[in-house]
């Protein structure tokens, strides 16, 4: 059994490298643009994107009605509650991000005009897969800094990270651009999957 998940997943990894690489081809103009990065794991602090920081942010989100699912349940902190990611959009500025509550009523906010988690982006209007990230899966940065997707083989033992908890898993549909936001020792962290 675990060598047909084994070659399952050896064959959807060549099936996704080799479906990535002809979009580098012909990219769509919509395609996600961020910053260049190094592609790890962020370590700086995050900003506090929670309503006490601005007590009016709430005034200005909206559940997004572009997206669907727009609402996932998960466990991000691992304490066992359910904790609930919404796709949201500012009324303001018109962008979207996360709202995300955990179990325990605090709220977060990521994006809507905020670079999210330092990937370059602040808007996640382009996100057409929004999923959870199962707890204990492993993953790792499958691009090089040449931009080049990598495969298993060619990533190191210890950069692959198996997830304390839940995750959450964004993608733009039908193309390459996306990634895993995590939590590791309360920050938010960013898995880059191409």
């Amino acid at each position: 059994m675990i060598n047909n998940k084994l070659l399952t997943l050896s064959l959807f990894t060549a099936l996704t490298i080799i479906s990535c690489q002809s979009d580098k081809k012909e990219q769509p103009k919509n395609e996600i643009t961020r910053k260049p990065t190094n592609h790890k794991p962020s370590s700086q602090p995050q900003e506090n994107h929670s309503p006490k920081s601005n007590p009016n942010i709430k005034d200005n989100v909206v559940l997004s009605q572009k997206h669907s699912p727009n609402s996932i349940s998960c466990d991000l902190d691992g304490d066992q509650l359910p904790d609930t990611v919404k796709i949201v959009q500012n009324t303001d500025n018109k962008k979207y991000g996360l709202e995300i509550m955990f179990g325990n009523k605090k709220v977060e906010y990521l994006g809507m005009g905020k670079e999210i988690l330092g990937q370059g982006f602040d808007d996640i209007d382009w996100v057409g897969v929004f999923e959870k990230a199962p707890k204990g899966e492993i993953y790792w940065n499958n691009v090089n800094e040449n931009g080049d997707i990598m495969s298993d083989e060619e990533v190191k033992e210890s950069d692959k990270i198996k997830l304390p908890n839940d995750g959450i898993f964004i993608h733009q549909e039908e193309a390459c651009g996306g990634g895993i936001i995590y939590l590791k020792d309360g920050k938010f962290e960013w898995i880059q999957q191409e």
